[in-house]
C-alpha cells in the first residue's frame, strides 16, 4: 500500500475517510495488516505529506490511532494528550491540519478505562496534573447518573467509561464552539468531526 499522495488526498471526501479508518479497524481487531513498506512510505512522503483525517486520541499506551486504525507513514495527523481534551493548541493543530494540509476528518476518540478521566472521577489533585483533570472534569459533573456520590468515582467502571462518552462529545461541541474556521468547514461539508470511543478489552471502535 502506497502512502497518500496530493491526487488521492484530493479525491477523499469526509464519508470516505471515515470508512478508510473503520475498514483500518476491521483488520486490527482481526489481525490483519493492510500490506505496506513503511521504508518506501518514508521516500514517498519525504517531499510533501497529505494525511486523510486528524485524531485526537489520549496519551493511552494501548490506543495509539496508527495502530488501531492500521495506518502508515503520511496518513493520518495524531494528537494526543491524556484525557483527549480540546485546547487552544489542540484546535490551532486541527485547523493547521483541515485548512492548510487538507484533511477531511477530525475524529476525538476516547477510550475505556481512561486513567486521565478515573482521575477527573475521583477529582485528583498531583502537580501540573491538577490543570488537565481541571478540564475533564465538566465531563464528570454532566454526566448524571447514578445520582448516588458512592458511585461517581474511579471504582465504578460503567461511570468512568460514562464520562469518557460525555467528555468526547463535550470535545466536539468545543471543536465547533471554539474554531470558526472548523465549524465552517464542517457546514460546507468539507470536512466531518465525529466522536468515537475504544474498547481496550477488544480493539474495537465504535463511532458515536
Amino acid at each position: 500500500m502506497k502512502a497518500h499522495t496530493k491526487e488521492t488526498q484530493s479525491t477523499m471526501t469526509p464519508e470516505k475517510a471515515l470508512q478508510f479508518l473503520k475498514e483500518g479497524n476491521e483488520r486490527f481487531q482481526n489481525n490483519l495488516k493492510a500490506n505496506r513498506n513503511l521504508l518506501q512510505q518514508v521516500n514517498e512522503t519525504k517531499d510533501g505529506q497529505f494525511p486523510f483525517a486528524t485524531i485526537l486520541s489520549c496519551i493511552d499506551s494501548r490506543v495509539s490511532a496508527e495502530l488501531v486504525f492500521d495506518q502508515g507513514l503520511g496518513d493520518i495527523f495524531s494528537i494526543r494528550i491524556a484525557g483527549n481534551f480540546i485546547n487552544q493548541d489542540i484546535l490551532g493543530s486541527m485547523e493547521f491540519a483541515c485548512k492548510l494540509a487538507g484533511t477531511k476528518l477530525v475524529v476525538v476518540l476516547g477510550h475505556t478505562s481512561c486513567g486521565a478521566v478515573k482521575g477527573a472521577c475521583d477529582h485528583a489533585r498531583l502537580g501540573n496534573l491538577t490543570s488537565l483533570i481541571n478540564k475533564i472534569e465538566p465531563a464528570v459533573y454532566a454526566t448524571k447518573e447514578p445520582k448516588d456520590e458512592e458511585l461517581r468515582n474511579s471504582e465504578n467502571s460503567e461511570f468512568v467509561d460514562a464520562v469518557a462518552i460525555k467528555n468526547v462529545e463535550m470535545a466536539l461541541e468545543n471543536i465547533r464552539n471554539q474554531s470558526v474556521i472548523l465549524k465552517e468547514m464542517e457546514q460546507k461539508g468539507e470536512i466531518a468531526i465525529v466522536g468515537a470511543m475504544y474498547d481496550l478489552s477488544d480493539g474495537k471502535v465504535t463511532f458515536l
